[in-house]
């Protein structure tokens, strides 16, 4: 049976393709790194609703202990139009490296199931980090499955976060939302919908 580590942004976007892969009988594993969400109680959210999930399915998921979040400020301040690159890159790296250490047979990422991030530039850098680390990378377009993704989290009262993760996501998802006439936004309102 093939091991595989998926690296995993967050339960909603996990419930699809962790589905697809237990239904191929490979032997799945989760990855939790994610230096990126801000602030803090949105990563801590985040990790709680993956370790309620990974109970749920019984799935086996390394956790990180690092929440290098200076860092990753570092390395996207004054780069902020290619935020989204560092951000891939630095994950699926980190998830190379882990694979390789484990001895997987593969590293992928549930990234590929948004219809939000760049498939192509994700296929890329995993191809490149397949080179570098000796990993295959496997790609799937689990976009297939967004609907089907949806429903399942829903039906698995799953937090469903608001925006990717990164502060600036944030910024783009809710300060538009302020009217002229107002200095605040409801959070609450928002909560309750979902988006991600």
């Amino acid at each position: 049976m093939m091991k595989g580590l998926i690296h995993i942004c967050c339960a909603p976007c996990a419930v699809y393709p962790i589905s697809c892969f237990m239904n191929n009988t490979i032997d799945i594993m989760g990855y939790f790194y994610n230096p990126n969400i801000h602030p803090f109680y949105e990563f801590d959210l985040r990790k709680q609703t993956l370790i309620t999930y990974a109970s749920q399915m019984n799935l086996r998921v390394i956790y990180s202990d690092e929440y290098p979040l200076e860092k990753w400020i570092q390395q996207v301040a004054f780069r902020e139009n290619n935020r989204c690159r560092i951000c891939y890159h630095d994950r699926l790296k980190s998830t190379a490296i882990v694979a390789r250490r484990g001895k997987f047979d593969f590293f992928t990422s549930t990234l590929l199931y948004s219809k939000f991030q760049s498939h192509d530039l994700i296929r890329e850098m995993g191809a490149d980090l397949e080179k570098t680390y000796g990993i295959p990378f496997y790609y799937e377009d689990f976009r297939d499955g967004w609907k089907q993704g949806i429903e399942l989290s829903k039906n698995l009262n799953l937090y469903r976060q608001q925006y990717c993760g990164c502060i600036y996501s944030e910024k783009e998802r809710f300060y538009k939302k302020i009217r002229p006439d107002s200095s605040t936004y409801d959070y609450r309102k928002s909560e309750k919908k979902g988006s991600l």
